[in-house]
């Protein structure tokens, strides 16, 4: 098994009186990760789980006296798929309130159901972690530096999802698999979602538009649909941990562009899924656009899992100048731009480097790609 960055600060934070909420996409890891750290406590644990109709009869407008009486001698207890169970929130308050000698650990699909419902009965009495498919990084640690080097081009095109990672020769049956209904499940079930064939016109729109600032009447247009729907739909796929959106750098000067957006897949490989292309980077003809989606996704892993505060931006005139990455740190800005091919002549534009001077500036090719997922 892939040991995962976060699993050292999960542990961490056990028994210190609050709950640990884990979140993060469908069949990144969870409960993968959450069953690793509990073998290595030592203590008794019970699994429950929020799919199960009798689960979630018993943890719903429940009792601190029934929750001990179902704790028993468990010192952890573990909720899988936690979003299922209506008031979980509430019942996370009792385990932390009433029931002090226990730690109970809650993970969960879906950011929109679960964090509105434990955001204010937990105030104060909880630590959030977000787990993403595996990092650069971790498989670094795993297998080496050299050997995963080597299977970036593999992760560009197939993704970095457990199963996909381990199951060598399965990978387009899986993702299939995994890009269908599956991944946005819980999105389906929503009333908000009224179309869902609007939700997959939508994300082939997006899957074929990464790389590229997008435009919310011009998506709707191709999807048969209006710009509010456009959006909301975003922002629906953005917390069920499928799809990221990436503002524009605006610091007022002239010819910035202001209220741009740009949207990417947390993976490359649900990416190709969606338009049905595993073809080699040799036969395409989105390949920078694929490595583009590559890097700020594992960009985003690095210093979240590293707490490093940072915001992300993309930059673009008017006059189409643009840099791919720009992060606004506490000392300054970091700008970066990528480079697949190794003929490609890349400078940043005069516009920027005149108006930020103290920017640092980078070049990411993948000469290089081991200084920007491993190092700040």
């Amino acid at each position: 098994m892939i040991k995962r960055i976060i699993q050292a600060s999960i542990q961490a934070k056990l028994f210190k009186g609050k709950a640990i909420l884990l979140f993060g996409a469908r069949q990144c890891g969870k409960s993968t990760l959450v069953e690793a750290l509990l073998k290595e406590q030592n203590l008794e644990w019970l699994y429950l789980n929020g799919d199960d109709s009798d689960v979630r009869d018993i943890l719903t407008n429940t009792t601190a006296t029934k929750l001990k009486l179902l704790t028993g001698k468990n010192k952890i207890i573990f909720i899988n798929e936690a979003q299922r169970i209506p008031n979980i929130g509430l019942t996370l308050k009792l385990f932390t309130d009433q029931i002090k000698d226990v730690q109970v650990i809650a993970t969960g699909s879906s950011a929109f159901e679960l964090s509105s419902q434990v955001n204010e009965p937990l105030t104060g009495r909880k630590y959030e972690f977000m787990l993403y498919p595996l990092s650069f990084a971790e498989m670094t640690e795993n297998h080496g530096y050299l050997q995963e080097k080597r299977l970036i081009e593999h992760r560009m095109i197939y993704g970095s999802y457990p199963e996909i990672v381990t199951n060598t020769g399965e990978e387009k049956e899986l993702l299939k698999l995994l890009a269908g209904s599956y991944l946005y499940k819980d999105l389906l079930m929503l009333e908000q979602i009224k179309k869902p064939s609007i939700l997959e016109k939508l994300l082939k729109a997006l899957a074929l538009q990464v790389g590229s600032e997008v435009n919310y009447s011009e998506i709707a247009q191709t999807v048969s649909s209006d710009s509010k729907t456009v959006d909301k739909y975003i922002d629906l796929l953005e917390k069920a941990y499928v799809v990221f959106r990436l503002p524009a750098l605006n610091r007022n000067v002239r010819n910035e562009i202001k209220k741009g957006k740009k949207v990417y897949f947390y993976d490359c490989g649900i990416r190709n899924a969606i338009i049905n292309n595993f073809n080699p980077l040799t036969s395409r003809t989105d390949t920078g656009a694929l490595w583009e989606n590559y890097l700020i996704s594992e960009r985003l892993k690095f210093l979240r899992y590293r707490n490093i505060d940072a915001k992300l931006y993309f930059w673009r005139t008017t006059q189409q100048q643009e840099i791919d990455l720009i992060e606004e740190h506490e000392e300054g800005l970091k700008a970066f731009e990528f480079k697949w091919g190794k003929n490609e002549k890349v400078r940043f534009p005069q516009t920027f480097t005149d108006n930020y001077p103290d920017s640092e500036n980078k070049i990411i090719s993948p000469d290089n790609v081991a200084e920007f997922l491993l190092n700040q």
